[in-house]
Formats: C-alpha cells, sequence, structure tokens
C-alpha cells in the first residue's frame, strides 16, 4: 500500500480492513453487545472481523431466545471469538448495566430511545463505546448524547458512531472532490430512502404489550424516533458531510400513515418529506417512504453550478467527469468503522465522532417533527428544547404501560396529527 494511500485511510478514521492486525499487541479485547437484533448481530460480526482479539462475552437484550439464536450463529462463524456463557446473557431494560460490567467495549444496538442513556452509562463506567444511530430521538436524548460525547473526550475514551458513510473510503473521495469544486457551489441535495418496511416482527403468543413493542421498536415512535431519524439519517449525514457539516436552519415536512395499519406495523409513519434550509441558501430535499409493493430507491444527488454528484454511485457529471474505479465502491464501512475503533484502543489514540455524530441526529429529530406536527421547525427550536417522546429512558421499567396502547383489532393509533398535534 503507498504512503499516499495509507495516509488517506488514516486521515479518515479508518484503516485498512487486515483481519487480525493488532490482536497481538495487547491482548484481547472484551465486548458486550447491547441490543441483540439485527444490527446488534451484525455490529459484533463487524467487531470480530476487524480485530481476531476481540471477544465476545456478554449480551443483553428483551429476549433471551433471540440471544441464544444469535450467539449460536457467532459461534458458526466466529467459534475462537464468542465466550458469552450462560450467565452472561440478559434480558430485561436493565440489562445494560451487566453487560457494561462485564465489558471492555461496549456495543450499543437496541432501541434508540435508549442510545442515549447506555452511552453515558458506558463512558462512566470508563468503556470504549460503539453506538448505532440514530444516536438519540428527541431533544431530551439528543442532550444527554452530546454530554456523553464530551465526557468520553475528557475521559479519553473512544466513541464511534454507526454512521458507517463517513468510513467509506470511495465516498470520502467522492466527497472530497465535490468540496473541492468539481460540480462547482452547491445549490441543492436530493437524499431520497424508499423501500418496504423495516425488520417487522408479530406479536408472540402471550407476549406482554411493553415486550413486544420493545421487540418490534422500529414501528413505535417512542422507542425509535421514526423513519427520518432512524433511516434518513444516513443520507441526511452525507448532505452535511458535503456541505461542511453544517447545520440546516430550519426545516418544514409533511408525512403520515397511508397504508401501513395493520398490528405488526405499529404506530409510526410510513412516508415523510423534509425540506432544510441550510446556510447559503441550499436546500435538501429529503424522502423516506416505507410500503410494499412500490418504487424503491436509496440514493444521494448533489446538484452544483457545473455539475452533479450522483454520491452512491461515486460518480461525477458535467464540467468534470469522474467515476471512482477499482475496490473502493466495495469497501465494507460497517467493518471499517470498528477498525477504527479498535486500532484507537490499541494504540491509545481515542476516536470520537461527536463532530458529527450529535447535529446529523438532530438534523434527523428536527425533520422527523415536522413531519409529525406541520410546522417550521427551527434548528436552536430543538437545540434548547427538553422534549421527550415519554415516557424518558429512566422510567421505563418492566411490567410498566407503554405510552401507545393498541385500538379496535389491534390496529394503533398514528403517533401524531400534522396540524393538530403540538411539541415544540
Amino acid at each position: 500500500m503507498s504512503n499516499t494511500r495509507r495516509d488517506f485511510l488514516r486521515a479518515s478514521m479508518a484503516a485498512p480492513f487486515i483481519p487480525g492486525a493488532y490482536a497481538n499487541e495487547s491482548g484481547t479485547i472484551k465486548v458486550g453487545v447491547i441490543g441483540c437484533g439485527g444490527r446488534g448481530e451484525a455490529a459484533a460480526q463487524n467487531a470480530m472481523r476487524a480485530d481476531s482479539g476481540v471477544r465476545i462475552v456478554a449480551m443483553a437484550d428483551i429476549r433471551l431466545d433471540r440471544m441464544q439464536e444469535v450467539r449460536t450463529l457467532w459461534r458458526t462463524k466466529f467459534p475462537n471469538q464468542i465466550e458469552v456463557k450462560d450467565d452472561l446473557m440478559f434480558t430485561g431494560f436493565d440489562a445494560y448495566k451487566r453487560v457494561i460490567e462485564a465489558s471492555d467495549v461496549v456495543i450499543i444496538a437496541n432501541a434508540a430511545k435508549f442510545h442515549p442513556m447506555h452511552a453515558m452509562a458506558a463512558v462512566e463506567a470508563g468503556r470504549h463505546v460503539f453506538v448505532e444511530k440514530p444516536h438519540a430521538i428527541d431533544p431530551y436524548g439528543l442532550k444527554l448524547l452530546r454530554a456523553a460525547c464530551a465526557k468520553a473526550r475528557d475521559k479519553r475514551l473512544s466513541l464511534v458512531s454507526g454512521l458507517q458513510s463517513r468510513y467509506h473510503p470511495g465516498y470520502r473521495e467522492t466527497v472530497q472532490r465535490v468540496m473541492d469544486g468539481a460540480i462547482g457551489r452547491i445549490v441543492s441535495i436530493q437524499e431520497t430512502w424508499l423501500r418496504p418496511p423495516y425488520v417487522v416482527r408479530e406479536r408472540l403468543k402471550g407476549q406482554p404489550e411493553l415486550d413486544h413493542q420493545a421487540s418490534n421498536q422500529y414501528h413505535f415512535h417512542w422507542l425509535s424516533g421514526d423513519d427520518v431519524p432512524q433511516t434518513l439519517i444516513h443520507n441526511l449525514d452525507r448532505s452535511r458531510w458535503v456541505l461542511g457539516d453544517q447545520c440546516p436552519i430550519q426545516c418544514q415536512g409533511m408525512g403520515g400513515r397511508s397504508t401501513l395499519r395493520a398490528e405488526r406495523y405499529g404506530n409510526v409513519f410510513d412516508h415523510n418529506a423534509v425540506v432544510y434550509d441550510f446556510p447559503q441558501g441550499v436546500r435538501v430535499y429529503a424522502y423516506c417512504r416505507t410500503i410494499d409493493n412500490c418504487y424503491n430507491e436509496n440514493s444521494s444527488v448533489i446538484t452544483g453550478t457545473k455539475g452533479k454528484c450522483d454520491l452512491l454511485k461515486l460518480k461525477i457529471e458535467g464540467e468534470v467527469n469522474w467515476t471512482a474505479a477499482g475496490p473502493t465502491s466495495k469497501n465494507n464501512a460497517y467493518d471499517l468503522e470498528h477498525v477504527a475503533l479498535f486500532e484507537s484502543i490499541r494504540h491509545s489514540k481515542p476516536v470520537n465522532n461527536m463532530s458529527y455524530m450529535a447535529d446529523s441526529t438532530q438534523t434527523g429529530v428536527m425533520g422527523q417533527i415536522a413531519c409529525y406536527t406541520g410546522k417550521m421547525v427551527t434548528w436552536d427550536q430543538v437545540l434548547n428544547s427538553d422534549y421527550s417522546y415519554g415516557p424518558v429512558p429512566e422510567e421505563v421499567k418492566p411490567g410498566m404501560e407503554p405510552p401507545v396502547k393498541p385500538g379496535p383489532g389491534g390496529v394503533y393509533p398514528a403517533a401524531f396529527i400534522p396540524g393538530e398535534s403540538v411539541i415544540l
């Protein structure tokens, strides 16, 4: 590898992916996983691929059967890196505490409502943290998130974000070309993510209401934050990135639930559209939809005065025509973000992604509030608010009555009514 290439990857906090490269420098690293659904299961595998010295030692989830299935899967792929004993598999809303106690590094990938609280608890205990997106779902969580990031910085602990686009070498090269003027001055950006419903879980026989909602958390607004911060967060992070990490001034949006009315779809919106006003008159148009049998698309298209960039295709057209060549378009950014985390631990050079993770999360949160209310929402309104999609995470307890209840036929009422609901 050339020095130029090595310097480029180090600058991106994404070292070349060489499995086990740091495993012998200071022994094993004990990793605990909070949330063992799709992302938790995958993130642990990313960690084990990133560093063969990683040992998964503890797990937490609302369901024991899911942890057992995931542990079996991990053992088939990484037989020498799974050391989770039965007594280190914890259930319940306070299970995160036990995982933190048992680990050097904590992977947080459960319902996003709890991400700020769990990140803060891990940092206070002196643990390094990988936290999945979105990193908060409301203004209350955003304040705690910013405090956790600041504390990690002060304690020289690594805190890495699951906004993996920042670790993709192909995206990095394309973004740099755009920032260097390849398409002229940026005028507008269109961010689109249209797809079928995401991770739908049916109610188990006899499962309590709270446990069902926690297991099917993507479909309940008070746990997931809904689809703008949950899905469009990657797109919005890319927009902020290419705009020099500026924050939107304000936004307005529309959204609702047109189709997904069965019990399994909870109370979230199935379509959202947000228009953000950024400095220098730049507008970002952001759309997401989760409905079956519709046209699907995931794209980030940047329009400038001299051309256009299709970021996900690593392609620029206009006065400059360029398309990325070679394997950079296929690098696994999910692995690379974990390489960065474990390299930082091995070499005592902490990585802290606070500079973008909190602001990109807030961009998603304000967009969802705009869709929920139908009102113009400003950056400062969200920044200065303590609003929570109640209850606050500290008050979520086993056996409590959830804030959302099913109506006739098991169908949940929509989370909010635009034009009637007031949040900020």
